[in-house]
Parts: structure tokens; sequence; C-alpha cells
């Protein structure tokens, strides 16, 4: 399924068609009722007499999800940002820009967040080369995937790098080179690129981390009496949606790192039991933060054209991006690292309009 909306119908523009666009997607991305954005963010102000993208919203199929335990769907939405020349220059390839998400959210409430296609029409007129951006959907009943392989929620590192990418290689004029390819992230979606990024440079040709969570090693925290009994009462990961934010982060954590297919009805163990640590448990999720493994992967991390990190200097993630930072230094690996002024969220449009974008126009490969 396509769902092209009208190129005047851009959050910015005109008053109201915000909303329209909110309603489209929402009906196109299966919702009953338009789903808000996570939180609300600064929008650069619109770039006058910028030509108009087109945004479709696209239906992936993802074989690699199939057979998931916690019943997610194998095939996603996906919100697909055409540059303003596609139409009518048919003979024209263009690089892609793949952009994952936070957690708690999913590609719908993720346009919301960076303003799109405002900000992508802006960062265009304002020089940046025409690319195709597109935004796959992660979020799972636990409210996000982390991008992880896993046989309780699906396999999403392969959905990314394989089912969504060969989609839209197939389906998009496309430059189909590693070299063409960017892959940036913001939060949990930070994660994801680090992650992906540094497990599949065959993939990928350059790559942005946007405030990317859990890079270092987490501390797994023993569960109140209250949570353990919320736990108990579950029947099925659908009844998840009705846990606090906290205990659902940590229910995506273990579904993602510490899958147990013999362990329903969840299908997944956590690091605790009750008030007991469970070594082999929180090894797992050791194991799978991106500072842990950087030592085994760095060689990859040689083969892209550019690497930049960012992070707002209130984030309360700026930690663990200056630690990536230092690993990279440490190793050679050229980068960039900018702490601007911000919050986790508050500056993020800016930041994808006006640097984020000029970086994959300077650092992918043009036909």
């Amino acid at each position: 399924m396509k769902i092209a909306v009208p190129h005047h119908a851009r959050p910015g523009s005109v008053p109201g068609l915000a909303l329209l666009l909110s309603l489209v997607l929402a009906l196109a991305l299966g919702c009953t009722t338009p789903v808000r954005a996570q939180v609300q963010t600064n929008s650069p102000p619109p770039v006058a007499n910028a030509p108009s993208a087109t945004v479709e919203i696209v239906q992936i199929p993802g074989p690699s999800l199939v057979g998931n335990l916690s019943g997610e769907a194998t095939e996603r939405p996906a919100v697909v940002i055409l540059p303003p020349s596609y139409a009518s220059h048919p003979e024209r390839r263009y690089p892609v820009l793949y952009a994952l998400h936070g957690y708690s959210i999913g590609a719908e409430q993720w346009i919301h967040e960076i303003h799109v296609p405002q900000t992508v029409e802006g960062a265009f007129a304002k020089g940046a080369r025409e690319i195709i951006i597109v935004l796959p959907d992660a979020k799972t009943s636990y409210g996000g995937s982390f991008y992880s392989r896993s046989i309780t929620t699906g396999d999403f590192e392969s959905y990314v790098v394989h089912d969504v990418v060969q989609y839209m290689d197939h389906h998009f004029r496309t430059l189909p080179n590693r070299l063409s390819r960017g892959l940036v992230g913001h939060s949990m979606g930070g994660y994801g690129a680090a992650r992906l990024g540094m497990r599949h440079p065959e993939v990928f040709g350059a790559l942005y981390i946007m405030s990317g969570c859990c890079l270092s090693p987490m501390t797994p925290r023993p569960l109140s009496a209250q949570d353990q009994a919320a736990l108990a009462a579950l029947k099925s990961p659908a009844d998840a949606a009705n846990l606090s934010f906290p205990l659902r982060a940590t229910l995506a954590t273990a579904a993602a790192w510490s899958p147990d297919p013999r362990n329903p009805p969840l299908y997944l163990d956590l690091p605790f039991e009750k008030d007991v640590l469970q070594p082999q448990i929180a090894a797992k999720w050791t194991a799978n933060a991106p500072l842990a493994f950087f030592d085994q992967v760095v060689g990859n991390l040689r083969q892209y054209t550019a690497i930049a990190i960012d992070v707002g200097d209130q984030d309360g993630l700026k930690a663990d991006a200056t630690l990536l930072d230092a690993a990279l230094t440490r190793y050679g690996v050229a980068h960039s690292f900018e702490i601007y002024h911000g919050t986790h969220t508050s500056n993020v449009a800016y930041r994808f309009q006006d640097f984020v974008l000029p970086f994959f126009s300077s650092n992918l490969k043009f036909e």
C-alpha cells in the first residue's frame, strides 16, 4: 500500500494541515485515532519557497520477523520521503538514508518529532543534495525492538538491514550500493544505528548516531514488589500496554536481549528473579552494549566514509556519547563529535535539518 500525501499538506505550511497529515498517516499505519508525538520538539522555521517533497506510506514485508513469539506484525509500515525532483526526473536514481526512531514511538510519531517533511524540504532548499529518506517502524508490544535479533519479538536487525533495504531497492529508484546508503537514528534509534552500523558495513557507507541510548552495559536493578505483581498478572505480551513506562522498557530490553522460547507467556528472562541477580541473564544484556563489543568490531567502523555523533548538553545520554567518542579516538577511527545546546529531544528537528541531512549529502555517493 502506498499513500502519497499531497505536497501542500505538510506541517508548518497551512494551519490544520498538520492534523490532516497526522490523520492520513494514522489511518495508513493501522491506527483508529491519530497518535500524537511522544514529545513536543522545537521546529526550525520553514524555508521560504522550498520545493515540496512527497511522503508515501508503504507496508514492508518482514520475512526476518516471521515466527516471533509475541505476535508482532511481520508486515510493517514505513514512511518514505521522496525528494522534490523524484517525479520530474524519472531517469534519476538517489542515495537512501535509513532513519531509526526511538523507544515507545513508531515511524508516524518519529516524523512529528523531526518535523518531516518540512525539515527535509528545508535541508534541500538550503543546499543539501536530494536523497530518499525512509523511516521503518520497529515498535513492539513492549514499546521497542532495540533493532536486535530475538525469537521473542523478531529479528529486527535483519529486518532493517535486509528486508527494508531490499524493499527500497526493488520499489524505488535507489542507488543500490553501500556507499549510497546512510544510517541514522535517535535515542533507541541511535542505539540501533550504532549496533547495525558496527555489524553491517557491507550495507551502509555513512553513519550518524544521535543521542544513542544503551551504549554502555546496563546495571540491572531488582523489581519492586508492585512491579513483580504487575508482571505476574500478565497473560500475554499485549497486556504490557498498561504497564508503567519503566517496566515496559525493562520488558522491551529483556525481550530483545534475553529472549526465552520456553518461558511463556512473555518468552523472556529478567536479570532478577525476585531480588536475586541472575548473572547469566545480566551477561546477555552486557553483551548487547555497543561499548562492550566495540573492540571486536572496530575494524568494521574503519570502512565507513564518515561517522558522526551528537548529543545535547542537557541530555542524560551525554556520558555514553562521550565514551563512544573516546573509543573511536583511541583506535584512530575518523569521526566527528558534537555536544550541542539542548535536551534529549528539544532540538532534534534542527539537528536533522541542519546537520544530519547535510552530513549525508556530503558523504554519500551520488550517481
